[in-house]
């Protein structure tokens, strides 16, 4: 029987991973390795200064204190595992990771994590309008998703090459008004400054960091005919993007020959 091995960066008792379970467990052996508290935007970071340790939850079903997702997957591979699993996948993750959010996202660090340790990865992420104001999501849509990519995983082989995962993102409606799939290219996001000053009753300043809307550019010199994750969730399809780890910027290389030899 395949295996997969599955994390998130919302918490082992996530209601987006609980949902990424029961979309796979007659699809393959589960086996969940996820922080006991929230990591988001924690980064692709693995903890190198304190000890970390498993707490057994249920069968094949662990919680890593003060782990990060890359924790999660790179001790579960090592410790858990005599041979690797067939898939990783990190999700259902409680909003979306598109565009330059990706490189603060701990869903995606697990896949990150995994493809290092050659392992075929996955982040999947569901668009919401805020997570924050509700415990109760549907994942309809995703768990449709997850089970027919996965089912196409098994019978057709992992798309990608070496150190390169799949990072899908579920737009916010019910499966009936999904359109499809869209291979897209990674969106340029647009940042603003939201910074909040607060002060506590002695007097000290603290900040909050708050969530920015998603707002984006469509980027003009692409190959990519769909365009970016942001259009394709936007107009009511799944984005599939598919992420390398390598970020040199080869088209650069010839300019900045140059520019160090004058």
């Amino acid at each position: 029987m395949k295996k997969i091995l599955l994390t998130n960066d919302d918490g082992f008792d996530s209601s987006g991973l609980l949902a990424l379970k029961e979309a796979l467990q007659n699809l393959a052996h589960i086996t969940i390795v996820a922080p006991a508290s929230e990591k988001s935007a924690c980064g692709h970071g693995l903890t190198l200064t304190r000890p970390l340790s498993f707490v057994r939850i249920d069968d094949d079903f662990y919680k890593l204190e003060d782990g990060t997702p890359s924790d999660c997957v790179y001790l579960a591979l090592h410790s858990l595992y005599q041979q690797k699993p067939d898939l990783v996948i990190s999700g259902i993750n409680l909003g979306s990771n598109m565009g330059e959010d990706i490189t603060y996202s701990g869903t995606a660090a697990g896949a990150m994590e995994a493809c290092i340790q050659g392992v075929p990865s996955i982040a999947i992420s569901q668009l919401m309008p805020d997570k924050n104001r509700s415990k109760h999501f549907d994942f309809s849509l995703a768990k449709q998703c997850i089970a027919e990519v996965v089912e196409m995983i098994f019978s057709r082989g992992y798309p990608l090459g070496e150190r390169k995962f799949l990072n899908i993102n579920i737009p916010h409606i019910p499966p009936k008004d999904c359109k499809g799939y869209k291979i897209t290219q990674m969106g340029h996001r647009i940042y603003a400054d939201d910074a909040q000053v607060h002060r506590n009753p002695r007097g000290q300043e603290y900040y909050w960091l708050g969530l920015h809307p998603l707002q984006w550019e469509e980027r003009a010199d692409t190959p990519f005919a769909n365009g970016s994750d942001f259009n394709a969730t936007h107009n009511k399809y799944i984005s599939i993007t598919p992420i390398k780890l390598d970020m040199t910027s080869y088209e650069d290389s010839k300019n900045l020959e140059s520019w160090i030899q004058k």
